[in-house]
């Protein structure tokens, strides 16, 4: 994933569909970015792999991207596909946009965080996530990316340049579409994921409302 010093969008982004929340409940969605492990990567050409090139950096400023659409009533949240496409990633440590900081050549995981309005009042883009009743977090291991100021790998540059809306000054309109859809087959992480999250026990819940807190999330877009 590319990171730059003004800010990237994320591609492909992050995109979730919830169900199971109270219809008539506010909520908040946020997304944050943690570090998978404290390692830090190298890609070796010759092998095309990534390999640990030692410890972690220092870590970076926790930051917290809030949907814009949020707060919301458990039936907007819904009805609609929740996208991240507007997430930016940097490695400007003194970033004052709001953009989530990351480290070159790092693994990290991006984790959803679903919040009932009342527990989310201590919601902030520079601090950490609340915890507690009331707040939920998911994560998928398909979106494990790592960061990169240039793509490593010429089929994912090709890959990228042909599916992001956003780099269309890179695109060769000539190219062999066939050989261009067996590399996307060839990569997993195009595939849609199903997840099913279960929650048994919420305080304060009715025995309604516990039979139907179950939340299917389907990552439409998944980080590579």
């Amino acid at each position: 994933m590319i990171i730059t010093k003004a800010g990237r969008r994320m591609f492909p982004a992050m995109r979730v569909k919830i169900t199971g929340l109270e219809a008539h409940q506010q909520y908040y969605i946020a997304m944050d970015i943690i570090p998978v492990d404290n390692k830090r990567y190298r890609y070796v050409y010759h092998s095309s792999k990534w390999m640990v090139a030692g410890n972690a950096d220092s870590p970076v400023p926790p930051r917290v991207y809030i949907h814009p659409d949020s707060p919301a009533s458990g039936e907007t949240w819904m009805r609609q596909v929740v996208s991240f496409d507007k997430l930016k990633l940097t490695n400007n440590e003194l970033d004052d946009q709001g953009h989530i900081i990351l480290h070159s050549m790092h693994k990290y995981q991006p984790r959803v965080h679903v919040i009932r309005k009342e527990c989310g009042e201590e919601l902030s883009p520079v601090r950490a996530i609340p915890t507690g009743e009331g707040t939920y977090t998911f994560s998928f291991p398909e979106t494990v990316f790592t960061t990169v100021t240039a793509y490593q790998n010429q089929q994912i540059t090709r890959l990228k340049i042909d599916r992001n809306p956003f780099a269309k000054g890179f695109r060769d309109s000539g190219r062999n579409r066939m050989g261009l859809e067996a590399l996307v087959e060839s990569y997993a992480f195009w595939r849609p994921s199903l997840r099913t999250l279960t929650f048994e026990d919420i305080p304060g819940m009715t025995k309604q409302g516990k039979e139907n807190v179950n939340r299917d999330l389907r990552t439409f877009g998944l980080c590579t």
